[in-house]
């Protein structure tokens, strides 16, 4: 993924009598910065319910106050005895808003690959902005956990489809732009965790932190229908009549590596179930990996940050939960907008690595042995290093392997795994949490 494909020459295509002019300065510009907008703004209300979620359980019907006081620990029933228990736990675990954020997205992913090309990208996009706009004012307003997890859904949906369509949109622009799409939706976990923290930590309230961020859709509205510059053949507002007319300002059908070029002209080709069958075994190697890299992550997130309190330091729990957050998407950030440094073929390293710091953080968890927060800060970090990682190269590896006439679908195929793991994670999180939050203190 150079930084000059995009403007490598169409000349040599069949049936082209003179080269194509490659597109200017400004439009690269343009299209690079809107996929990064777009990343930016799609991951964002995902993010920060993410964020939110200790107080959208601990403090409903009080989104309009913000905790400044430490929080005794909790008591937790466990059959028909009661005890205090040793961790600070909420009754229900945060892993529920991260089902709540996650499955919808995950039942999207799962059927879109199979249906999402026929739907104009106009709409989707459209559909994303309002659902993304629904979720920061119906969990800012709410007044009951249930209506807090409606909202949450409401993000999924904007996040999940918005992911999809972004992705599959890259495979009618230059190859770059997914690295910039990548480095966008690594903001959004950085900006999204940081902008909450800051926030709440500077006193605003719940409520009023959530009603500031809804200028995130309308800034995805601007990036998706006034700054990028769409190719002839996208099919915005119809579904496409399977012909790809030419754009002479776009290179997406040229092959990132060896092999002949795609056609710009005649009829699109149509993958059969046979062929998306094949293509979806093809990509297992990357895949599978990346569910594991994100169901330990995401293990940790939901599963252990609760429960990772420090009761001496100077941070409240609430404030302690959501510096893991932040700190959490800093380390996505810098790895998702890495790729020109350093590119990793194997990511099953990644997934080996992120299940080692899984199981320390549990060891930690159990035992209580880790001196200071900062040392968890630090893992922390590292745990999202690893996470962004995983998804930047993922999905630079599927763009250099697939065929141009495969990989609008193959990178709508590649984002179903992460969610998988992500899922996966937060069924996980509800036994370990009601596990440890059993333990009596000693």
């Amino acid at each position: 993924m150079e930084p000059g494909s995009s403007d490598q020459s169409l000349s040599g295509l069949e049936g082209e009598d003179s080269p194509a002019l490659p597109p200017s300065t400004n439009i690269r510009w343009r299209n690079l910065s809107g996929f990064w907008l777009l990343g930016l703004c799609n991951n964002f209300a995902y993010v920060v319910m993410l964020s939110a979620a200790h107080d959208i359980l601990s403090q409903q019907g009080g989104l309009d106050t913000n905790e400044t006081s430490r929080v005794p620990p909790t008591t937790h029933t466990s059959g028909n005895s009661s005890n205090i228990s040793r961790y600070d736990c909420n009754a229900i675990s945060t892993g529920a808003v991260l089902l709540a954020d996650i499955l919808p997205t995950l039942a999207i992913k799962l059927s879109a690959p199979f249906y999402i090309h026929r739907l104009p990208y106009g709409p989707r996009v459209a559909l994303c902005i309002l659902c993304a706009w629904g979720s920061f004012l119906l969990v800012a307003f709410s007044t009951t956990v249930g209506m807090s997890i409606g909202g949450v859904i409401l993000a999924s949906i904007s996040s999940g489809l918005g992911e999809i369509s972004f992705l599959a949109l890259t495979a009618f622009y230059t190859s770059e732009v997914v690295s910039w799409w990548s480095s966008g939706t690594g903001a959004a976990g950085l900006l999204g965790a940081l902008s909450y923290l800051g926030l709440t930590q500077a006193g605003l309230s719940p409520r009023h932190t959530l009603l500031l961020m809804l200028c995130m859709p309308l800034a995805m509205l601007l990036s998706y229908y006034f700054l990028l510059v769409p190719p002839v053949s996208l099919p915005q507002w119809s579904c496409s009549d399977g012909t790809i007319k030419r754009d002479p300002l776009s290179s997406v059908h040229q092959p990132l590596i060896g092999g002949p070029p795609a056609k710009l002209g005649g009829r699109r080709t149509e993958l059969t179930w046979q062929d998306k069958w094949r293509i979806a075994k093809s990509l297992l190697k990357y895949l599978v990996p990346l569910a594991v890299v994100y169901f330990a992550e995401y293990f940790i997130n939901q599963g252990l940050f609760e429960l990772l309190y420090f009761r001496n330091s100077v941070l409240t729990h609430a404030q302690q939960y959501r510096w893991y957050q932040m700190l959490y998407q800093a380390g996505v950030f810098v790895s998702r907008s890495s790729l020109r440094c350093i590119r990793i073929h194997h990511i099953w390293v990644l997934a080996l690595l992120q299940c080692l710091n899984m199981v320390s953080l549990l060891v930690a968890v159990y035992f209580m042995f880790l001196p200071s927060i900062y040392l968890a800060f630090a893992l922390v970090l590292y745990e999202g290093l690893l996470g962004g990682a995983g998804y930047v190269n993922t999905f630079h590896n599927i763009t250099q392997e697939s065929l141009p006439e495969e990989r609008e679908f193959a990178m709508a195929t590649g984002c179903v795994f992460d969610t998988l793991g992500i899922s996966l994670a937060g069924a996980a999180a509800f036994p370990v949490h009601n596990y440890f939050c059993s333990l009596p203190v000693t």
